[in-house]
Parts: structure tokens; sequence; C-alpha cells
């Protein structure tokens, strides 16, 4: 069982989709009229209304399981099911229908629900992937639904390209660690079938696997963090894996190739956390502290801040106050056409002055 989660802004669009579908039914709802699309996509509208500001009222979550649990999921038990997950969700007191398909061999059912909700208030989506990955394991747990094979058995060919490099690079990896002790063999293994390991550097420079915050791995010009790929491919969780010393034959290979390399050549490290990196003989940066680069960031951030602050007052004043705008080099043009005006006001009013001053 799985939740793909998706959020919209016309229920017209999304009905009609769910609702299209051959032999497509509706096995629970709530809240709805049920007469035809028209009247189902008015229904959510009208509650809608209830709080106009929200841009993206449309709640779609496609709930899918496993052909293996298809005997058990009658229309009756799918509808349990997606309740007890709603409950999970946190999606209560709203409109919903609950559309099952049966164009595809993974029985599977579409939620669509009123993210506003009958108060008037809306449902938050607030980590809400992290909460379908909880509800949907609790509820194959609960239930004894089937779990989801390894990206290892996907059919590779079917997928997107970007998706499809992804599930290359898992099968790489992993094959990768079952012929691997060391982090240079396991960084030749990936070079030979053309992927690229880098590591995401936590300190200017790498000394130690401490200064290690993460890696990347790159494949036909497309890069991945490793969290991308799996959560298992972890830094942490492959360091205590391999060994960062190499052995003693692939010592002694190394020397005889170092033996062949005139003066003022370099090869790669085999050693140390700097396994990538060419050497060059010079010293590396004293690193800075974790918290000297922290307290930096804040810096950076609390200025980006201010200078935001800064401009937009700046562009609200010029909305409200139009007048204030004023074109480069007019304040001189109107101080020139000024003093001309003062002169000839102080000559008119002079002679009275006299005059009054005589008597």
């Amino acid at each position: 069982m799985i939740g793909k989660i998706k959020k919209g802004k016309s229920f017209g669009g999304c009905i009609r989709y769910v609702m299209g579908k051959d032999n497509a039914e509706i096995i629970d709802s709530d809240g709805v009229l049920l007469g035809n699309i028209r009247e189902i996509t008015d229904s959510f509208n009208y509650q809608r209304e209830l709080n106009p500001k929200i841009k993206q009222p449309v709640g779609h979550i496609a709930l899918s399981f496993k052909p293996e649990d298809k005997a058990l999921l009658t229309d009756e038990f799918m509808a349990k099911i997606a309740r007890e997950y709603m409950e999970l969700m946190g999606i209560k007191n709203t409109q919903f229908i609950l559309v099952r398909h049966h164009n595809t061999d993974n029985p599977h059912c579409h939620l669509v629900y009123n993210r506003i909700g009958y108060d008037g208030k809306v449902i938050s989506s607030q980590s809400d992937y992290k909460r379908n990955e909880i509800a949907t394991k609790l509820l194959k747990d609960k239930y004894g639904l089937t779990y989801a094979e390894g990206k290892g058995k996907t059919n590779v060919e079917k997928l997107h390209a970007s998706e499809r490099v992804k599930y290359e690079i898992f099968n790489a990896v992993k094959a990768a660690l079952k012929h691997s002790k060391t982090w240079k063999e396991f960084n030749d293994y990936l070079l030979r079938r053309g992927i690229r390991l880098e590591f995401v550097k936590r300190t200017r420079e790498i000394k130690k696997p401490e200064d290690i915050q993460g890696m990347r791995f790159t494949k036909d010009g497309q890069t991945f963090k490793a969290s991308q790929i799996s959560r298992e491919f972890s830094f942490a969780r492959l360091n205590a894996l391999l060994s960062w010393k190499t052995s003693e034959s692939q010592q002694e290979s190394e020397r005889k190739v170092q033996q062949r390399i005139p003066d003022g050549g370099h090869l790669l490290e085999s050693t140390g956390p700097g396994l990538f990196s060419p050497t060059n003989g010079t010293a590396p940066e004293e690193p800075l502290p974790q918290e000297e680069l922290l307290r930096r960031r804040r810096k950076k951030k609390q200025k980006r801040k201010v200078q935001m602050r800064v401009l937009t007052s700046q562009k609200e004043r010029r909305k409200k106050f139009p007048a204030l705008q004023t074109v480069p080099g007019m304040e001189k043009i109107q101080i020139q056409q000024t003093i001309p005006a003062l002169f000839w006001i102080l000559q008119s009013l002079l002679p009275v002055f006299i005059m009054q001053r005589l008597r």
C-alpha cells in the first residue's frame, strides 16, 4: 500500500479524471451530491467559498495496493482502510468521495476531498508526506498487507530517464557494496560503470571522515544526493561498512605505478578522506570550527532579511505615495525655477513695505 499525494485548484478537472475511467465507481463519500459529475463538482465548489483565500482547495490522494492483496480488497474493506488512513492523516470534518478504479493490475482508489472543512477552516498539509509514510506503514502492519518489492526488482526500462538513472545508480551501489571492502574499491567499481562519487564537505577541506557531510552520485550528466537514491546509502551507513585503508595487494600495485610516474606528477590519494582529491604537496588551509561556520551563516541570513525588509518598505512607500517618486535631476530643476520667482515676489513687495514705513 502506498499513497500518492497531490493538491490542486480545480475540482472539476480532478473529478472528471477520477470519474472518467472505465468501471470507475464511488465506494464511499460524505457531504457530496452524487447525481452526476456536475453535481459533485458544484458540491465541492460551494463549500470552497467558505474560505476563498485558499488557492489550492483540492486534495487528491491515490491509494494503491499490491496485486497479492486483491482477494482481500472488497469495496467495503478498501473503504474501511481509506477511512482509517484519512483519520491518521488528519483529513476529517470535510467533504470527500472515494472512487475505485479497475484499469490496472494493482487495486487502487482515488480519494478526492475538500481542504476547506465544514467549519471553513483549512485542513493543513504540513508534513503530509511524512504522515503518509507513517500511516501506510501502520495500516500495512495492522491488516497484513503486502510490502512493495525492493528497488532492485524494478523494471527500469519502463521508467522515465531521470528515474531510470536513479535505479541504475541504486543497483550499481548495491553491487559495489557486495564487491568492496574499502572506499577505494567502492569508488573504482562505480567508475567502471560510469558513476562518479563526490563527497559533500562540511568544512573547507576534508581531513577526516567527520568533515564529510554527505555524498552525491553523477551518471549520464545527472546528479543525485545519496538520500534521493536510497536512505540506506547515507554516508554514515556506508562509512560503517567500508574502510579507508587499502589492502596490502592494492598498496603494492599503487607503489609500482607510482614508481613509473616522473617527478612532479601526482596520484589520487589512496587512503584517508582525501581519497578522490589530487594531492599537490601543499598544506591545506586550517578549517573553520563548526560553531564559527554556523555563526557566519546566521549573520548572512540575518543581513539578507534586513535588506529584504528595507526593499519591501521602499516598494510599499512608493505604492502608497506615488508623488514621492521623483525623476532624477527634478529637484535641481525645481530649485532653479523657484529662485527667480522669490526675487520677483520680493521686488513687488519692497515698494509697499517702504511706503508703509514712511507713513
